[in-house]
């Protein structure tokens, strides 16, 4: 499938995606490009990294979990929260092993820049994910400082639950941008996994926690957060154009081939739309996400459209 930046009436530059939608018992609903490509899943499957947390031992609740499952913007609850996550198990931010950051969200980032705040480990999207993972791994006895590890006792029964759970084996494991372990797959896999956290009873803790918590798990002011909000399910974004959402047994999965997180949400939005998943509501309030306003001089001049083909 390809969208479309339309300037001034013409096609200015235009953005493939791929689109893959599937029931938890692995019938292919529909298929828009090539199901089987190769991906790393990235932040997209934090609620099974945290499922994962939850078994170990992390006793968390379902706000805390809402912060395991996240890419956090960083705003002032989402700082607060993983701190009480941390405090809680007596531990201090230098226990985290993922690297200082600013605020991913715009608005919490202008704010600490301007406020002279240095980077800080908390500040780091996956700061909750982290301290999730330092909770499991004093609740088993498991050592704190490899816990980034892919040999280490969690990362281990992290693989163990992907590869469960999406049907795939999620090996060779990469590294994602926050030091731990990110596992590949497929399109296909990613919307398969979607599909079984939405109606899988070992999964219902994680996705009660992301569903009733979208603002906790993402940012109200990033396309993912916007479509967690309205969707009535789990869903969820990760780095370099992945976007993925389940609901009643059925998940989606879309990638950017470009790596775009906004070309991702984009196509999640349309697809839901031609299978009849998303009510007029919910398009409506997604409207600027999902055929985006390009601008000139301040006025609009055009769209991102999501079907080169209207």
């Amino acid at each position: 499938m390809h969208a479309a930046t339309i300037r001034s009436g013409l096609v200015e530059s235009t953005h493939e995606w791929i689109g893959i939608a599937v029931t938890s018992d692995g019938e292919l609903i529909e298929a828009w490009g090539d199901a089987n490509r190769p991906l790393f899943y990235r932040s997209a499957i934090k609620a099974l990294q945290a499922t994962v947390s939850l078994e170990a031992g992390a006793d968390l609740v379902p706000e805390h979990l809402a912060l395991a499952c996240a890419s956090h913007s960083a705003q002032p609850v989402h700082v607060a929260i993983v701190q009480r996550m941390l405090d809680d198990a007596g531990l201090d931010e230098g226990a985290l092993r993922c690297p200082p950051d600013h605020p991913l969200g715009r608005s919490a980032r202008e704010r600490a820049i301007r406020d002279g705040e240095q980077p800080r480990r908390i500040m780091h999207n996956c700061s909750g994910k982290h301290a999730g993972f330092l909770r499991a791994c004093l609740a088993s006895g498991w050592p704190l400082d490899t816990y980034l590890d892919p040999d280490h006792p969690l990362q281990q029964r992290v693989i163990e639950l992907v590869a469960e759970v999406s049907g795939v084996d999620p090996r060779p494991v990469g590294i994602d941008g926050c030091g731990a372990p990110t596992l590949r797959g497929t399109v296909r896999s990613l919307a398969t996994s979607f599909a079984r956290l939405s109606d899988d009873r070992r999964l219902e803790t994680a996705r009660t926690a992301v569903t009733r918590f979208p603002a906790l798990t993402s940012g109200n002011d990033r396309a993912d957060g916007r479509v967690a909000m309205w969707w009535g399910g789990p869903a969820k974004g990760g780095a370099e154009g992945v976007m993925a959402a389940g609901r009643n047994g059925i998940g989606l999965a879309t990638k950017s081939v470009e790596g775009s997180l906004r070309i991702a949400v984009m196509g999640l939005i349309e697809m839901a739309h031609r299978l009849g998943l998303i009510p007029p509501a919910a398009l409506d309030a997604l409207a600027t996400d999902h055929v985006p306003t390009v601008y000139g001089g301040g006025r609009p001049v055009g769209s991102i459209v999501p079907d080169l083909a209207r």
